[in-house]
């Protein structure tokens, strides 16, 4: 309990100018090391915490001050954690999720929006914020007709600064690319890693799924698509390097299941692969417990397992340990260790989100395509 919260508990209930006084000293969650007050003022029959760290009671009930409409829940978190969370507040039959009113930090996905928990030693790399020293790449549209997913589809793609026609480049297809470029600002990432010379300047292909969880789940007629219409498509359209070692397939969640799919489907074709927070759900025996559109996935996962081949040379994986497949990405790791693939492995207390992803992408594209600078100090 914060000393703050401990002043308006001792003696006399607040009055509403303590309360107002209280409010105006603090930033929320009040964050104190690893101690981490979240407050809400409003009137209600309850209140509860509903943050999203798996393995931790998802429903935490606040606590109502006597004489006044503030409440407060304390908990520890470990040092360097960041999560997203909702306050559901209870009035008679009625429940409404809310954002954290007396937090700014906002995080965004397809979804709508959570507010942001940042534990002492969490920063927002400072890499995924506009630097106005790096020049901005390009995106270009592209419709792209395929035979195996049945008409057109949406392909952006980005050109780093300083294309040239006459220079040849690596290539990163990403699923879920749009939803990269607006949730884990991506084409940020992209122009400040090139300017930094992290990685070299490359071309992206962003990909947008018209039916998701069928497609990227285990789908032969997508890795058909990549692998058959979309890059030789973009191999004629854009000067790219002819070369498994410079061809990469990056996916988050069901992404990255698309993207291991699509390696493994096409063994030598892809040199590179960036999975993150996969939805590599599997069982041993029984029911892997996680619904419907996943029965695709765990069929091919008991595929993977029993002959897992070598679908890539070099592949990072990175998961949130506040997310529930953090079971199976590390279940993974020694199975992909085995096939002889150079792999990196990455944990951060974080959960099942776009910031978790963002967060990742320069340790990742880093290590997969190495600009000049590592290569003179690594």
């Amino acid at each position: 309990m914060t000393a703050g919260i401990r002043r308006l508990l001792e003696g006399d209930p607040p009055d509403a100018a303590a309360v107002e006084a209280f409010l105006a000293e603090h930033e929320f969650p009040i964050v104190e090391d690893t101690r981490v007050t979240f407050v809400w003022r409003g009137e209600a029959d309850e209140v509860h915490l509903r943050h999203f760290i798996f393995g931790l009671p998802s429903s935490r009930p606040l606590t109502r001050i006597d004489g006044t409409d503030l409440w407060y829940y304390a908990t520890e978190i470990p040092a360097g954690s960041r999560f997203e969370y909702k306050f559901d507040v209870v009035r008679g039959e009625d429940h409404q999720w809310v954002m954290d009113p007396l937090n700014p930090k906002v995080a965004h996905d397809p979804f709508g929006a959570n507010s942001v928990c940042q534990v002492t030693g969490y920063e927002t790399p400072e890499w995924t914020e506009p630097d106005p020293e790096a020049r901005p790449g390009a995106i270009e549209e592209l419709a792209v007709t395929s035979r195996h997913l049945d008409g057109k589809r949406r392909v952006q793609v980005y050109l780093p600064a300083r294309f040239r026609r006459r220079r040849r480049y690596p290539l990163l297809i990403v699923h879920d690319g749009g939803d990269f470029l607006r949730y884990a600002a991506l084409q940020t990432v992209l122009d400040n890693l090139i300017h930094r010379l992290e990685i070299p300047p490359l071309i992206a292909a962003l990909t947008h799924p018209r039916k998701r969880l069928v497609e990227y789940g285990a789908d032969p007629r997508h890795a058909a698509w990549l692998t058959e219409e979309l890059v030789p498509l973009l191999e004629r359209t854009f000067p790219l390097i002819d070369r498994p070692a410079a061809r990469a397939l990056m996916g988050a969640s069901f992404g990255g299941v698309a993207a291991l799919f699509t390696a493994w489907s096409h063994p030598g074709f892809y040199g590179r692969l960036l999975l993150q927070s996969g939805s590599f759900a599997f069982s041993d025996i029984g029911d892997h417990g996680r619904g419907p559109a996943f029965d695709p996935v765990a069929a091919w996962m008991k595929r993977f397992r029993d002959q897992p081949g070598k679908p890539s040379d070099k592949v990072f994986v990175s998961c949130g340990t506040y997310e529930s497949l953090i079971y199976e990405n590390r279940s993974i790791v020694p199975l992909l260790q085995d096939t002889g693939m150079e792999l990196r492995y990455v944990e951060a207390r974080d959960g099942h989100n776009w910031e978790n992803w963002r967060d990742r992408l320069r340790e990742g594209l880093s290590w997969l395509f190495p600009g000049p600078l590592w290569m003179v100090y690594e």
